[in-house]
């Protein structure tokens, strides 16, 4: 299971970071990116855009675009407003977006700019549905932040039916409850958030409704998770963060004892999974459901989790002969797979393991 120090350190900032590989030619000085002869060694995510560009974000080291021929490295030199990347994402009209520990910032294809946020005067302003919309989180605030194609907008979630608890037990603690470390929208368009201390909240257009166990972001030894990973998978049911458990949701709301809840059920998950310390389930960062149907969970630094009607399959992921440590998986739109690491570049799944990308 993980330690404690462990998952204090992840729960806030990964504090991983790399040297630069160097520019291979002399650009002019007003060109925005350098060439360079590989990715960073920090690559926690990694995003295809609709016109097939591979796009590379880690911690401190700015983001990478591969055409397919060569690697543009892209930092707060050029406009980025961190190098610090959380979140990778592409808009209806074709532009980049970044979420960063400095903001969001919008590449047009020549250029950076940052988006200015609009703060909601309360917890019920500036929530709207809209199927192209663009959803960020910056870590250290109260909610998610909205984009409508215009206007960003810094939203807040209600209070919690936890929080009067919560801050009594935590007086002190260093990040908000209420943070914000994932967002999905699910197959009926709902957005949900996976908070750091208050489980997940989806919210339907209508009214925001949470959802909280404690097994979901507390481990048995005591440290705090966080709901880092959400997914439906084909069947419609919904994984939070674990394997323990998996979920049906109802669109209802139970509104009993004024808390506006998630209905839902819930069955036992995934027999065969295991931690390293022998627990009969594993917490995980990332996930995805691939064309097949297979689920892939990826955890920290136990490698890869795959599983299917068969059963569940354990892949080790190493750099030579040492086991490294992961962030992300993500399904490109060739159906390929990549995980993205702390300190050892990007993989690729070849069929049979996760192998380095190298160009």
């Amino acid at each position: 299971m993980v330690s404690n120090s462990l998952l204090f350190l992840i729960s806030i900032v990964f504090l991983f970071s790399c040297n630069t590989p160097k520019s291979v030619n002399n650009q002019p000085k007003d060109a925005v990116g350098q060439i360079v002869s590989e990715i960073g060694q920090s690559c926690w995510l990694v995003f295809q855009a609709n016109n097939g560009d591979y796009w590379f974000g880690g911690d401190s080291t700015g983001v990478y675009r591969y055409d397919g021929k060569k690697i543009l490295h892209y930092s707060e030199g050029d406009g980025l407003s961190s190098n610090s990347i959380r979140g990778i994402q592409e808009g209806q009209s074709g532009n980049i977006f970044f979420t960063t520990l400095s903001g969001i910032s919008k590449f047009d294809g020549t250029q950076f700019s940052t988006l200015k946020p609009i703060k909601s005067k309360n917890s019920n302003e500036n929530w709207k549905l809209q199927a192209d919309d663009l959803w960020f989180s910056i870590l250290g605030k109260k909610g998610p932040y909205r984009y409508d194609g215009e206007h960003l907008y810094q939203l807040e979630f209600p209070k919690h039916y936890l929080a009067d608890d919560y801050f009594k037990q935590f007086p002190n603690n260093a990040w908000s409850p209420y943070e914000v470390y994932s967002i999905y929208k699910d197959n009926k368009g709902n957005m949900w958030f996976g908070t750091s201390n208050f489980g997940v909240c989806r919210y339907d257009g209508k009214e925001l409704s949470w959802l909280y166990e404690d097994q979901m972001t507390n481990t048995p030894n005591g440290g705090s998770f966080g709901i880092r990973s959400i997914l439906e998978d084909k069947t419609g049911h919904f994984w939070f963060c674990n394997s323990h458990y998996r979920y049906t949701i109802s669109p209802e709301v139970n509104r009993e004892n004024d808390r506006n809840l998630v209905t839902y059920t819930k069955e036992k998950g995934m027999d065969g999974i295991t931690s390293g310390d022998g627990g009969n389930f594993t917490f995980f960062l990332s996930s995805v459901q691939d064309d097949a149907g297979d689920i892939w969970l990826v955890t920290y630094n136990e490698g890869v989790w795959r599983y299917n009607e068969k059963g569940v399959k354990h892949y080790s992921v190493k750099y030579g002969n040492k086991n490294i440590t992961l962030f992300s998986i993500y399904e490109d739109k060739q159906g390929d797979l990549w995980l993205g690491s702390h300190e050892n570049g990007a993989f690729k799944w070849n069929g049979k393991a996760f192998e380095k990308f190298v160009l």
